[in-house]
């Protein structure tokens, strides 16, 4: 089924992304295309170029060649079913930069249905986006999702940076469209490919590719959700993060730790204590204990607007269940108790903090929390 940007709800969220990064450029010829393909409706559809011109040196060509040559001679004297040797060559031609070469040696392989293994296209996708050649990092990486159907969170990684001199998302969501059948709208490869987007420091692709997924009734999940949550926390959109938050749960997803703690951090970030109040309710209603996060973003709230008694409440409240405070926590009581004027209790703080330091829970417990939430999000690795 072709794609139309202006064919969903999409479109309003791309368009303002588009446009503010191309009007930061001063690029106004893409401006204009951008313009013309949202009015004409173009579908996204279409398939990727196998060849690709690059560039080269004298020294270098002559070096392509040789390993072209080198390479055709081997596989026209070796049994298609060996295939010992090939990603040497492969190899060999990406570091000297030939990806028409590559590409050519690819399709050789192809032509004589000899299989390459996945090792070869992770290779190629990651020198690829190393040099953000979009085509031919879709290219490879169609060619994993087939060999494969499950890359690795790496790989995702790979291949999202090669998109991160991109203008816009028309190449993404054409991808994605077109590889919509390999993966059966996996919701694993779905958070992996959000969230390498993030990690690759590409928050707004992701929220685009978010949109349009949730557009296309893709399969979606409560990591999905909470990674979403967790960008429009983190770039301080509150308002649409508490909107995806209520569309979650309409859509049937029950909220868990992760989710109500990614909520408090981005209203406490945004200093809404008030907010911060009625969703810790909802989520003690909900039989949610709270943890050393959700803790944390509560006693630092409450610090920020002045309200150090219901701070100290959390702390009283979060060491009889036996959790651990945290120096950050201390430090914060501290700071915020010295504004209120409450000079003798914060003193008292820093005595028993200095008295409980070899007891007290430290960077790697924010730490594990987080690479928890990140191997859910990036789902098992296929290599």
């Amino acid at each position: 089924m072709m794609l139309s940007i202006a064919s969903n709800i999409t479109t309003s969220r791309f368009l303002c992304y588009s446009l503010q990064q191309l009007q930061q450029q001063q690029l106004v010829l893409s401006v204009s295309r951008l313009h013309s393909a949202l009015a004409l409706h173009l579908p996204l559809s279409s398939s990727y170029p196998l060849f690709f011109s690059t560039a080269a040196s004298p020294d270098k060509e002559i070096a392509a060649e040789k390993v072209l040559k080198e390479f055709h001679a081997t596989i026209e004297n070796v049994a298609a079913s060996s295939v010992k040797g090939y990603a040497a060559y492969i190899d060999k031609m990406c570091k000297i930069g030939n990806f028409s070469a590559v590409s050519q040696m690819l399709q050789a392989l192809q032509d004589r249905n000899i299989s390459v293994p996945p090792n070869v296209y992770i290779v190629l996708l990651a020198e690829a986006s190393q040099k953000n050649d979009i085509d031919l990092s879709c290219q490879a990486f169609k060619k994993l999702l087939l060999s494969c159907k499950s890359p690795s969170a790496s790989s995702c990684l790979s291949f999202a940076q090669a998109f991160t001199k991109a203008n816009g998302c028309i190449e993404l969501l054409r991808f994605i469209e077109e590889v919509s059948e390999i993966t059966c709208s996996s919701t694993s490869f779905v958070n992996k490919i959000i969230f390498a987007l993030v990690k690759s420091g590409q928050k707004d692709k992701a929220l685009v590719i978010f949109d349009y997924l949730k557009s296309r009734n893709y399969s979606l999940d409560l990591v999905t959700y909470n990674i979403v949550l967790d960008i429009l926390g983190r770039t301080g959109r509150v308002d649409e993060m508490l909107d995806v938050f209520t569309t979650m749960k309409e859509a049937g997803f029950v909220p868990d730790i992760v989710s109500y703690n990614t909520v408090l951090n981005g209203l406490r970030k945004a200093g809404r204590t008030d907010m911060c109040i009625v969703y810790f309710k909802e989520m003690s209603e909900n039989g949610i204990e709270p943890d050393l996060l959700t803790y944390t973003a509560l006693i630092e709230s409450f610090g920020r607007s002045g309200n150090a008694e219901e701070s100290l409440k959390c702390f009283r409240e979060m060491k009889l269940k036996g959790i651990l405070p945290s120096i950050y926590i201390y430090r914060s009581l501290i700071n915020n108790l010295n504004k209120s004027g409450k000079v003798e209790l914060a003193k008292e703080l820093l005595e028993e903090m200095n008295l409980s330091s070899t007891r007290l829970a430290g960077p790697e417990d924010f730490k594990h929390k987080r690479r928890q939430r990140n191997r859910l999000a990036e789902g098992p690795e296929v290599r």
